[in-house]
C-alpha cells in the first residue's frame, strides 16, 4: 500500500506555504501570555499517563450475541439429524455402500491442516488475504435436493411416503427417510486453492460423496477433499453438493433431470467468480473443463450427470473411487462416445464383479483397457487397479491404491500435457 505524501493533499496539489503565526501579531506581552495558556494546558494533558481501565474497555468491546470465538456450527446452526445404523432388511450392497458406521476418535483421519478462509453459509463478495484457500459452503437452487420430481428407476414420485404433513422417501430396503432431515440440505462446498487463476487452463473437480455423509465431518474433516485438491499443485477448484444426508441412500436428486448438471454448473460459477473476487469471471469458470470424481454410493449421480446432464462433451475426466455398483451402461457409452476424457476406476472386493464386467463391455466395444495405474494418463486413457486386502471401504478417499488418490490423480492429468491443465503453483506441475 502506497503511504500518505505529506507534501501533498488529498486532491493532488502542492500545500501552500505556511502563514505567519498567530503570535507573531501580538504586541502585548500580557496578550501573548493568554494566547499560549490553552496550549500549555493541552501539553499537560497529554503528559499524564494512559488510563489503563479505558485502553482495556477500548481493546475488549462489550461482547454481542453470538461470542466472536463461536464456532460455525454454533454460529449458523444447522437442522440436528438421527444417527443412522444399518437396519436388517438392508441389502448387502447398501451395507457396503454405506459410510455412516460412527468410529472411534482414534480411527478418524487427520483434520485438515489447511486454513479455513471463509466457512460462511453465504459467499463472501470480496475475496480474503491472497495466501489463503479458500473454503465456503453455499445454498444452491440446483443442487440435488430438495427434490420434487420422479425417481427414474419407478417413474413414480421419489417423495413416495407421507405421514401428516411430514413426507419422505422409502428406499429399495424399506428405510424411510424424511425429507426435513435427510433431503432438505441445498448445499454446495466450494473451494478455491490460494494460487489458483482463472486466467490460465484449468478444472472443476465435482465431488460426489457416498452414503452416510455430509459435507463439513467428512468430504471436508475426514476425507480431506479440498486439501487434496490444493495439495496436487494443479489449477483445480471443488464442488461437492450434499447428497442425501448421513443415510444410507445414492439418490441422485436433481442430477436425475435432463441438464440438471449443466444448470448445476451454471449456477456454481457465478458463487465461483464472487468467491474469486471477480464477478465477471463466472464466464471463464463456466467453460473450465470438468473432471467428475465419483465414491461409493456417487455413482449414481455420476452416471446421471454423464448421460443426460448436457455437459458430457466439457467432462474430461472421471475417477470412481471403489464406485462401481452399476449404471455399466451409462459409463461404457460416455467412455465410448468422449474418447478425448479419461477414465480411472479404483476397487476393492466390493465392487470388483462390476469393474470386471464394465472392462469387458469395454474390450467388447475395441477400447484398451489398461489395469495398471502407473501407466501415463492421457486423453482416451481407461484404467482400472485392483487394490489390496487391508484397504477399506470407508478410507478409500483418503487410501487407496495410493495415498491421497485425487491428488494424484490431478498429479498425473497435470503432467500430461495434451490434457491442458495447468499448475496452480508456480515450479509444481507434478510431484
Amino acid at each position: 500500500m502506497v503511504g500518505a505524501n505529506p507534501n501533498f493533499h488529498g486532491n493532488g496539489r502542492a500545500r501552500p506555504e505556511k502563514q505567519p503565526g498567530a503570535l507573531a501579531h501580538v504586541r502585548s506581552p500580557l496578550a501573548a501570555l493568554l494566547l499560549c495558556l490553552p496550549l500549555s494546558l493541552l501539553l499537560a494533558q497529554c503528559s499524564q499517563a494512559p488510563n489503563p481501565d479505558a485502553l482495556a474497555a477500548n481493546a475488549h468491546p462489550a461482547p454481542t450475541q453470538i461470542a466472536a470465538s463461536a464456532t460455525f456450527d454454533e454460529r449458523f446452526p444447522a437442522p440436528q439429524f438421527r444417527d443412522r445404523f444399518p437396519s436388517p432388511s438392508e441389502s448387502l450392497v447398501e451395507r457396503q455402500m454405506s459410510d455412516f458406521t460412527p468410529k472411534p476418535a482414534a480411527a478418524q483421519a487427520e483434520t485438515a491442516p489447511y486454513r479455513v478462509a471463509s466457512l460462511e453459509p453465504q459467499v463472501p463478495y470480496r475475496r480474503p488475504g491472497a495466501h489463503d484457500d479458500l473454503t465456503t459452503l453455499v445454498s444452491m437452487k440446483s443442487s440435488a435436493f430438495p427434490y420434487y420430481g420422479s425417481n427414474p428407476a419407478s417413474d413414480a414420485p421419489f417423495l413416495n411416503v407421507a405421514k401428516g404433513d411430514r413426507r419422505g422417501h422409502r428406499s429399495l430396503s424399506g428405510q424411510v427417510y424424511w425429507e426435513d432431515e435427510t433431503y432438505n440440505d441445498s448445499r454446495v462446498l466450494v473451494h478455491i486453492p490460494e494460487n489458483f487463476n482463472v486466467r490460465k487452463p484449468g478444472v472443476i473437480v465435482v465431488f460426489f460423496h457416498g452414503n452416510g455423509a455430509t459435507l463439513e465431518r467428512d468430504v471436508r474433516d475426514r476425507q480431506l477433499v479440498p486439501r487434496q485438491i490444493s495439495d496436487s499443485g494443479v489449477n483445480a477448484v471443488l464442488l461437492a453438493p450434499q447428497m442425501a444426508v448421513d443415510a444410507a441412500d445414492s439418490s441422485a436428486g436433481k442430477f436425475w433431470q435432463p441438464g440438471g448438471f449443466r444448470r448445476f454448473i451454471m449456477e456454481s460459477a457465478d458463487h465461483l467468480a464472487r468467491l474469486y473476487g471477480d464477478p465477471g469471471s463466472a464466464k471463464e469458470f463456466a467453460k473450465l473443463p470438468i473432471v467428475i470424481v465419483g465414491y461409493s454410493g456417487g455413482f449414481l449421480p455420476t452416471a446421471w450427470s454423464l448421460d443426460v446432464g448436457g455437459l458430457s462433451d466439457q467432462v474430461r475426466g472421471v475417477v470412481l473411487l471403489d464406485a462401481v455398483y452399476g449404471q455399466l451402461d451409462k459409463f461404457a457409452s460416455w467412455i465410448e462416445n468422449h474418447r478425448s476424457g479419461f477414465f480411472v476406476s479404483s476397487y476393492t472386493h466390493y465392487t470388483a464383479r462390476h469393474d470386471h464386467e464394465l472392462m469387458q463391455m469395454l474390450r467388447d466395444k475395441g477400447i484398451k483397457v489398461s489395469e495398471d495405474m502407473d501407466a501415463p494418463l492421457h486423453p482416451g486413457s481407461v484404467l482400472f487397479v485392483e487394490t489390496a486386502e487391508g484397504i477399506t471401504h470407508r478410507n478409500y478417499v483418503t487410501q487407496a491404491w495410493t495415498k491421497y488418490p485425487i491428488e494424484q490423480v490431478l498429479v498425473k492429468m497435470a503432467a500430461a500435457p495434451a490434457l491442458k491443465v495447468a499448475s496452480g503453483i508456480p515450479g509444481s506441475a507434478s510431484r
